[in-house]
């Protein structure tokens, strides 16, 4: 009875200890992705900033402007996308929304997002675009992928429509999670007039048509929580001038925006409160039940060798043989 009961210990030992890293490095990848149908806002504010008056073409100070952000899943698109990709796609159509102190637009610019699921490479599609202008993405964005490593990342600027590298800069801690901190530096490079303008009549051909460009420089931060790829906090320095053209008089160029972005303290706390569930469940795939199974692997195994240890005791005594001849016949 001890040697049946211990082969079937054996067995499962040998089952747990195997599935322990099937889980790991086999279930893993394919079961962690992104939901097609994600939702989410996020509000951040540049206090204290500089904005062009396009009343009088000058810069002001003003108390604060406000950046709305959206990300809304597309399912149709995606269902649609993954029959020819032949993965897992997700589809994000999202919008950065860019309000005064008084509430009205000063910008808005819409992009279609395409990436895997799985690693958040970019999936390029009919769709892909930034401002209605179709673009091709290298790179990440908004979001690095699941167990984020420490190393520089190409990450993709929309409002330049070109890829940099984001560079890590360490580890820290942010309101008790572990996260990376990278850092990506945009030159002043030339850039596109949104398609929206801030007042009625103006349009970025009748700008064009004066000889005046659009700069813009920027040095974005993040502060990414490893285990899911998830940022938990975001900065930007952001800097937008005006320069040339019949449009500012003799002036060289002129500020059109100017402010440190930073996310807005209610935002901070659901976001950080949101990666630290998802990285539970991202932790229970890679380490907690991989451990958790190779360690009840290697208990069976030892229960296993003790109950066949004991089966062959010394001190068992030998089985009575029978000493009596067996009968013969003719």
């Amino acid at each position: 009875m001890r040697r049946k009961a211990g082969l079937i210990l054996l067995a499962l030992a040998v089952f747990f200890a195997a599935l322990s890293p099937l889980l790991r490095w086999y279930a893993f990848p394919r079961l962690a992705k992104i939901p097609p149908s994600q939702y989410q806002d996020m509000v951040l504010e540049a206090e204290d900033a500089t904005l062009l008056d396009y009343g009088t073409m000058t810069a002001r100070k003003v108390d604060k402007v406000t950046i709305v952000q959206t990300l809304k899943g597309n399912v149709e698109a995606s269902e649609r996308i993954e029959k020819t990709a032949d993965r897992d796609v997700v589809v994000w159509d999202g919008l950065s929304y860019v309000q005064g102190p008084d509430g009205k637009m000063v910008s808005k610019i819409p992009e279609r997002y395409i990436f895997d699921a799985h690693t958040q490479e970019p999936v390029h599609a009919t769709g892909e675009m930034v401002d209605g202008d179709r673009v091709k993405r290298e790179g990440i964005e908004f979001k690095w992928p699941f167990l984020t490593e420490k190393r520089d990342y190409e990450y993709f600027d929309a409002q330049a429509r070109i890829t940099a590298p984001i560079h890590y800069k360490g580890t820290q801690n942010f309101r008790g999670v572990e996260v990376y901190y990278f850092e990506q530096t945009i030159p002043w490079t030339k850039v596109a007039f949104p398609k929206a303008m801030p007042v009625e009549g103006i349009t970025p051909e009748s700008v064009a048509e004066t000889g005046t460009t659009r700069w813009y420089t920027t040095v974005r931060k993040f502060w990414v929580e490893p285990l899911t790829g998830a940022p938990v906090y975001g900065e930007e320095i952001h800097k937008e001038e005006l320069r040339g053209g019949t449009l500012l008089g003799d002036r060289d160029k002129v500020t059109a925006f100017a402010g440190h972005v930073k996310m807005r303290e209610d935002y901070i706390d659901h976001t950080v409160n949101l990666v630290k569930s998802n990285r539970t469940l991202v932790l229970l795939m890679t380490s907690y039940l991989p451990w958790g199974f190779l360690t009840l692997g290697v208990l069976l195994l030892s229960l296993s060798l003790y109950l066949e240890a004991r089966s062959r005791r010394p001190g068992d005594p030998e089985p009575t043989k029978n000493t009596e001849p067996e009968p013969v016949t003719a």
